[in-house]
This record gives C-alpha cells, sequence and structure tokens, in this order.
C-alpha cells in the first residue's frame, strides 16, 4: 500500500486501515482441565462428563468458517492453549491437529506450541502431537514443591515435571518451556530459590515466571476476602523476583520480555506477536483474536460455544479498534519486551506515525522519572524499560492510557 508523506501523525494514522494483512498467528482454546486449581480464572471446566468430541467438532465449524471469513495465507505461528489441551486422547488429538492442517497452512518452520501439564503427556500422546505438527510444549510446573503444589491445588508432583520432560524428549522434542509461579501462600525466598534450581538441572531452552494475581472468581479470592490467604508482602514479592532474574541471567537465559528468559533464539515467537500487537487468529471457547482491526471475544460457556458454532462464528463480541486505542496497545505490550519499543516498528504498523508527536509528553516524563530510556539508533532507535522501571512495568504501562 504506497502512502504519500503524512502532514501529521494522527492524521496518517487515521487513513491507514489497522493490521491491512491476515493473521500470521493461530491460537486454540482447549477449555478442559482435570482439575480447577484455586488461582485460576481462566475460561476452563473440569473435563469429566464434559462433551469433549461435540467440542471438537464446534472446533472444526469455528475453523471452517473463519477461513471462509478471513482466508489466511501461510501461518508462521500456533499456540493451543488451555484449559489444558493435553488432556485430550490421542485419538481426539490426532482428530484436532488434523482439522488444523486441514484449514491453515502452515511454514515450514512454523513454531507450534501446546500447552501441557505434567503427568498428562504419555507417550503415546506425545507421538500424536509430534505426527500432528506440535514442536514446541509449555509445561505448567509452577513449583518443584510438593506442599505448595497440594496448597494452589495442583495435582501433579515435583517428579511427574521431571518425567514428563524426560518422555518429551525421548519423544524427539527439544522446544521446551516451563512455567514457574511465585509469591505463592506462605512461600519463601528459600523454597522458591530451591524451585528454581531444580527447574535449571532440568536444562530447558525457556523459562516462564510469574507472580501470582489474586483473580475473582477463585478459591483464592475468596480466602483472600476472608483474610485468609497468606501472602508474602510486596518487598519479599520483589525480592523472589529479582533473585530470580539474576540467576537465570547467570545461567545465561535472556531476560527478553517481563516474564521470559530464553536460551538465543528460543524466545516463544507465537506471544512475541501478542507483544508487538499484531494480529492473529483465536478460534475455541472463550477465544480472543484481533485481525484487520477488529478484536473479538467468543463465547465462553462449552456447550453455548457449541450451540453457537452450529450456526455462525461463535462470537460473544466483536468490537472495532480506533488508531488511538491500537496505539496505546502497542506501547503497552511492546514495552513488556525488554528491547522495548521501535519508532520505526510504531511509524509501519500505523501508516507513517510519529512515536515522539504520539506520545511525546507521557514518554518525557516517564524519562524524567527514569522508568525508560532511550535505545538503539537510526533503524532501531526507540524506548525501553529501565532496570529501575521494570519491576514498576505496570504503572509504566498504564500511563499509556
Amino acid at each position: 500500500m504506497a502512502l504519500s508523506q503524512p502532514s501529521g501523525a494522527h492524521e496518517a494514522a487515521a487513513v491507514v486501515p489497522l493490521h491491512a494483512w491476515t493473521p500470521r498467528a493461530l491460537y486454540i482454546h482447549i477449555p478442559f482441565c482435570t482439575n480447577k486449581c484455586y488461582y485460576c480464572d481462566f475460561n476452563s471446566y473440569v473435563v469429566a462428563g464434559q462433551p469433549v468430541d461435540a467440542y471438537l467438532d464446534a472446533l472444526e465449524r469455528e475453523m471452517e468458517q473463519t477461513v471462509r471469513a478471513l482466508p489466511p495465507e501461510t501461518i508462521r505461528t500456533v499456540f493451543v492453549g488451555g484449559g489444558t489441551p493435553t488432556v485430550l486422547n490421542p485419538r481426539q488429538m490426532t482428530r484436532f491437529l488434523d482439522a488444523v492442517a486441514r484449514y491453515f497452512p502452515l511454514a515450514e518452520d512454523a513454531e507450534f506450541t501446546m500447552e501441557a501439564n505434567p503427568g498428562t503427556t504419555d507417550p503415546a500422546k506425545l507421538d500424536a502431537m509430534r505426527e500432528g505438527g506440535v514442536n514446541r510444549i509449555s509445561f505448567g510446573a509452577q513449583s518443584f514443591d510438593d506442599k505448595l503444589l497440594a496448597a494452589i491445588g495442583r495435582i501433579h508432583e515435583a517428579k511427574d515435571v521431571v518425567n514428563s520432560i524426560a518422555n518429551a524428549r525421548q519423544a524427539g522434542f527439544t522446544n521446551l518451556s516451563i512455567d514457574l509461579m511465585f509469591g505463592l501462600p506462605n512461600q519463601t525466598l528459600a523454597q522458591l530459590e530451591d524451585s528454581l534450581s531444580r527447574a535449571l538441572e532440568l536444562d530447558l531452552p525457556h523459562y516462564s515466571l510469574y507472580s501470582l494475581k489474586v483473580e475473582e472468581n477463585t478459591l483464592f479470592h475468596r480466602l483472600y476476602e476472608r483474610g485468609e490467604l497468606p501472602l508474602p508482602d510486596e518487598d519479599e514479592e520483589v525480592a523472589m523476583y529479582e533473585r530470580l532474574r539474576e540467576r537465570l541471567g547467570a545461567a545465561g537465559y535472556e531476560h527478553y520480555e517481563i516474564s521470559n528468559f530464553a536460551k538465543p533464539g528460543f524466545a516463544s515467537r507465537h506471544n512475541t506477536v501478542y507483544w508487538r500487537n499484531e494480529p492473529y487468529y483465536g478460534l475455541g471457547a472463550g477465544a480472543h483474536g484481533y485481525a484487520m482491526g477488529v478484536r473479538h471475544i467468543n463465547i465462553k460457556g462449552v456447550q453455548p460455544y457449541i450451540d453457537a458454532a452450529a450456526s455462525g462464528l461463535p462470537r460473544l463480541e466483536t468490537t472495532p479498534v480506533t488508531v488511538r486505542e491500537a496505539m496505546e496497545d502497542f506501547m503497552m505490550v511492546g514495552l513488556r519486551l525488554r528491547e522495548g519499543v521501535r519508532k520505526a516498528d510504531f511509524a509501519a504498523q500505523f501508516g507513517g506515525a510519529d512515536l515522539d508527536a504520539v506520545f511525546g509528553g507521557v514518554l518525557n516524563r516517564l524519562l524524567e522519572q527514569g522508568l525508560i530510556e532511550a535505545s538503539g539508533t537510526g533503524e532501531a532507535a526507540g524506548y525501553r524499560l529501565t532496570e529501575r522501571g521494570v519491576p514498576l512495568g505496570n504503572e509504566v504501562f498504564g500511563a499509556f492510557l
């Protein structure tokens, strides 16, 4: 699309359709779990008694309707999340992955991630995943302390994480990640140190680290409201985060995003699509998608989703995104990346708009506070969080609203 030189940043952005290219990333939601963890507010349901095959039927119908409405080109990343996608049995897994390949053309070097819980990936299921194109697994380990795992409602034990990683490697998977949580009830820095040591012994290419957030409609929220959830104080939580950063950095992992660490070449390509505010297909119950400047949320309940997919796209909400909102999103998610945001990327996404002209006041204030700094030169020029700004990231992101 050829553009004349804009006369003003806001005008330039306003005349250019947001994301005038079809998504190159695909998210699919499998909402079933073996159990509901005490902290979880995700759109997930205990699998026992659920119409799993009918859900897969509905998912295929949504795939068919999606590619008819917005035909894909080449998909470069796929992420199957949940829930726990690996609660599907091998037959269901094969059927599901065959449908993905049938409707969405994947690049030869596509990153294809599936979330898994330790203990849900037996050899037959891993073989079905490999044969279906999955080449990256993200395991929800959360901790290597069995008492803590029980206290947060996880049903696996630390040994299940080790065994699951071993099984995945034996099946041929090399791109593996685990999630760890900190700031858990009664968790100490020493417990976290031990969990991290055991995680590092696995020598994985990627680690994700998340602090506990007490969300509404969870058991933990009810306990918190009653004063019965003994959480570490803020200083302890900051100390945990800083210790995690220090040790992973010393072990050779790049801190490429606020919550994520990777060996060179193993950063999550799919999640980077989100952090760069780029478009993606979103399929499944409760899934979010973003394409052609429009965000959508699908109907959340399993049976309501199945019913809705029988007669059309199963949308709960569809919202056009204004240029200003997209610019704010670009800054909020982009500054999560340790490399920060680039002025050239901002201009490319918003029809030549000048980042400094649009957000100069906010940027200057954050620069004066020492929360962000200028980075790069030439085409790489932009802004990123400072070391001081990393633990205060939410304050920085909120400044752009």
